[in-house]
């Protein structure tokens, strides 16, 4: 798989003014990005810009700039978005399936701190965590959220496997922690997995195992016991800078992480049972990749900015002709 740049969506701006995180729908038909604004802008399958709302702080007495959405997931049927932000709360609106519907608060989860990252793999199941170092759940039936699981330690990124029925959280202290709705018959162990070097910004989980990186410039696979397979050491690198964000394709068979002015690709080899780096996508000027997000049929990459930019890509596979010579 590899990377051909199709569009701008989102013009970058001079300065920061970061897209702090995007989402595409379950069924493929709407994109979200959130920018330092705290507005959300929709677009539609062809990257068109449709529609746009405002978030709003929790309590409106501290100001319109007294947050930032951290992240933000749609829901399984593609009619709701759930938003995390930091003045310790998460919205959930229902934006309805036609352009231009009404966005309506449908649930709120008030929490004891920050929102960090966020999931929505099931029905009425959102999976968050916090500064504080819980993953919890949060009910949308119920309205009432309940913790997974504890740690002493930030929760500085979340990902779910291809089925969305296991989880890992990736904490600043280093460690992975995995944990299943469902392992599905896999048999792997729950709890503390691994302790990575570095707080592991960028978190991926693939169908054969587990790719990990942030500052120190590496990116390590783990197998499915939490045991280095691979390391790619760009450590003497000049031009490689800090690995900020990481996005799994659907069928788990290729890993995207983002760095400055660049996006590194990595596909399993099923033959060699390990990961093979494809030619990296450079693109000068892009500046910091702060958000990635896959589109559900595995067709499109996009890609948010510090600068503000959202970049997208068509996700190229490459196509192998064998012919057979029946006289061979």
């Amino acid at each position: 798989m590899q990377l051909k740049h199709l569009k701008t969506l989102l013009t970058p701006q001079e300065g920061a003014a970061k897209v702090t995180c995007m989402t595409w729908a379950p069924n493929n038909g709407k994109f979200a990005v959130c920018t330092v604004d705290r507005v959300v802008l929709l677009y539609d399958e062809q990257g068109e810009k449709r529609d746009k709302f405002s978030t709003k702080p929790a309590d409106s007495k501290y100001g319109k700039k007294s947050y930032v959405v951290k992240a933000m997931a749609f829901s399984p049927d593609s009619t709701k978005i759930a938003i995390a932000q930091t003045d310790n709360i998460i919205y959930v609106y229902k934006i309805g399936e036609e352009w231009g519907e009404k966005k309506v608060i449908c649930n709120k989860f008030v929490q004891t701190s920050a929102l960090t990252c966020l999931l929505w793999p099931a029905e009425h199941a959102i999976v968050f965590g916090l500064t504080e170092g819980k993953v919890r759940l949060a009910n949308t039936k119920t309205n009432k959220s309940s913790t997974v699981y504890g740690t002493d330690s930030y929760v500085v990124s979340l990902t779910s496997n291809v089925s969305g029925k296991g989880m890992l959280s990736g904490h600043a202290d280093g460690t992975v922690v995995r944990y299943f709705f469902d392992d599905e018959g896999s048999g792997e162990s729950q709890g503390k997995l691994l302790t990575h070097p570095c707080p592991p910004y960028a978190l991926a989980w693939g169908t054969n195992s587990i790719i990990v990186a942030g500052c120190d410039k590496k990116i390590v696979a783990y197998g499915r016991e939490g045991h280095i397979q691979q390391t790619f050491d760009y450590s003497r690198d000049r031009s490689e800078k800090e690995f900020t964000v990481a996005a799994t394709s659907p069928s788990g068979q290729s890993v995207v992480i983002g760095s400055f002015d660049r996006l590194r690709v990595f596909n399993w080899g099923p033959r060699k049972g390990a990961w093979d780096e494809a030619s990296p996508k450079e693109i000068p000027n892009l500046y910091t990749i702060t958000a990635l997000a896959w589109k559900k049929d595995g067709s499109r990459l996009c890609a948010g900015t510090l600068c503000g930019g959202v970049e997208q890509f068509d996700c190229c596979l490459r196509r192998i002709f064998r012919f057979c010579n029946p006289n061979l």
